[in-house]
């Protein structure tokens, strides 16, 4: 393991307080004599003091463990026909990034090496604004509708009686809600365990919206493919890196760009005309599902670098802030529920967590353009404020003029509002192909077996896995595809937990299990 050392600085000349005051002592407290109380007017000491006490934030929500860094993207391909965007203006273009890579269950001291999908979240730096990707190392996610993400988190974090990590709460909500076990069948996979940050490929996950200069919009998804190449983690290495070296992931991203081995992943699009949407399987906006990559091939667009690593942890990642809400022009959302909502979820957390004023610390501030409008004041207003310029709109003076060429596209809605269930939209299928089309033998037996060894802890009417049950593998063809007879009994932990909740179809009629299991 490499030592981490601090990196070679200018020496300052003197020790200071905040206010920039020179300090003569640091040693030693002012004191009424050597052993008498302290007095009040030790200004360092005080000034030291209270601003230790308040130098920790609120940690994230979720994605609190993470680390990152910086670089470039470069355009190697053109896309203008479907984006007007200026980040992919031409081929060889390039636009500075921050990328954040992150757990998502587990507290900032946890360790990165444990089973749980990844955050791979980008920031570019463009001059048209900041642009933000909030990804994941998976294209899909566990739920489709934003009104159930709090639950999702809470099932995901400490129980609150025992404040202790709870098998109970996380298979009781993904067994009740089966559009979970897309991504939960990812997550047992070999996936579930990167090996370090370096090694995975990053999603957008959410459809998005591209439009082109002549304001023609279509549909599509962004992929990351890393170049180092995929690699993951064995079980039992990944548990032995939880308590030899918990913050593995991190280590090997810093120590990888501090010995100038730079991680790139290459950028690609996938894209879906509004016409193919209509016609297409599922709901094209499903974060559980996955476009196909035979109808939907990838689009090479360019690629990622990172260079640099942060010069302070604090300023430059725990402070890094994204939200899917920042898109410049030629990037719209879609109607996506998840993304909808995190559309307001995450620069409102931002505000809570880092102030009203985010957007003016230096690693979240869009410096490569020019920020005019009508926000003013709140807690630390670091700029100058925009000066004595009107903070009214409309009005007669030096106001920014709109541009209407950046009006977003409008989109029909014709359906009712209301509340629409999409708890039963094929949670299986996309599911059964990855099984059965994606994973090998060997895959499909290793995550069977790290399924049920996660059950193992879960209370029996839970993991509804108990009752030992044979089955020759035809029957259970038609949910997961044939396996071979000693995969059979490892198979059928996938199929139960594929059965949970309120679920029936006509393959679970035709295989018998509805007769067997429900």
């Amino acid at each position: 393991m490499m030592a981490m050392s601090f990196l070679p600085l200018q020496r300052p000349d003197n020790l200071t307080t905040g206010a920039g005051h020179p300090i003569g002592d640091k040693l030693n407290i002012i004191t009424a004599g050597p052993r008498g109380p302290l007095l009040v007017q030790d200004t360092p000491f005080i000034d030291e003091m209270a601003h230790f006490d308040r130098e920790r934030i609120p940690e994230r929500v979720v994605h609190a463990k993470g680390g990152g860094a910086f670089g470039y993207f470069e355009v190697t391909h053109d896309i203008s026909r479907y984006c007007k965007a200026k980040v992919f203006e031409h081929v060889g273009k390039t636009t500075p990034i921050a990328i954040r890579f992150s757990t998502v269950a587990g507290e900032s001291g946890s360790a990165d090496t444990v089973r749980d999908p990844r955050g791979f979240a980008v920031k570019f730096y463009t001059d048209e604004g900041n642009w933000d990707l909030t990804g994941n190392n998976t294209p899909i996610f566990f739920i489709r509708d934003a009104m159930l993400f709090p639950s999702f988190v809470h099932s995901q974090k400490r129980n609150p009686q025992t404040h202790l990590k709870d098998p109970d709460m996380v298979w009781d909500f993904w067994s009740l809600r089966p559009e979970c076990m897309h991504q939960v069948s990812f997550l047992f996979s070999d996936r579930g365990l990167p090996d370090g940050f370096r090694h995975m490929n990053g999603y957008g996950s959410h459809t998005f919206k591209l439009v082109n200069a002549e304001r023609q919009p279509v549909y599509c998804k962004f992929h990351y493919k890393t170049n180092q190449g995929i690699k993951n983690l064995k079980p039992e290495d990944a548990e032995r890196l939880a308590s030899t070296d918990p913050d593995y992931a991190i280590r090997d991203l810093y120590t990888s760009i501090a010995n100038g081995k730079f991680p790139s992943w290459s950028f690609y699009i996938q894209v879906m005309t509004f016409d193919q949407a209509e016609k297409f399987q599922w709901n094209p906006f499903d974060l559980t599902k996955v476009w196909s990559h035979n109808e939907y091939p990838l689009i090479p667009v360019g690629r990622l670098v990172l260079n640099r690593n942060p010069a302070n942890y604090f300023a430059e990642i725990e402070q890094l802030a994204f939200d899917p809400s920042n898109m410049p022009p030629g990037i719209e959302p879609s109607p996506d529920k998840m993304l909808q909502g995190r559309l307001f979820s995450y620069p409102d957390t931002h505000r809570h967590r880092l102030g009203t004023n985010y957007l003016q610390l230096p690693v979240n501030c869009p410096f490569r353009t020019s920020v005019s409008n009508y926000q003013r004041d709140g807690p630390m207003c670091m700029l100058d404020n925009q000066a004595g310029a009107p903070n009214y709109f409309p009005n007669s003076f030096s106001a920014p003029e709109t541009q209407r060429q950046h009006v977003e596209t409008r989109f029909k809605v014709s359906p009712d509002v209301g509340r629409y269930n999409s708890a039963d939209d094929d949670n299986v299928t996309q599911v059964r192909t990855f099984f059965t089309e994606v994973l090998n033998e060997e895959e499909r037996q290793r995550l069977c077996q790290n399924m049920a060894g996660a059950l193992k802890g879960a209370q029996v009417f839970i993991q509804k896995l108990k009752k030992t049950v044979t089955l020759p593998p035809k029957n259970i063809h038609c949910l997961i595809g044939s396996v071979s007879n000693s995969s059979v009994d490892l198979a059928l932990f996938l199929v139960i937990i594929l059965l949970q909740g309120e679920f029936i179809s006509q393959c679970l009629v035709e295989s018998g299990l509805n007769q067997v299991f429900l």
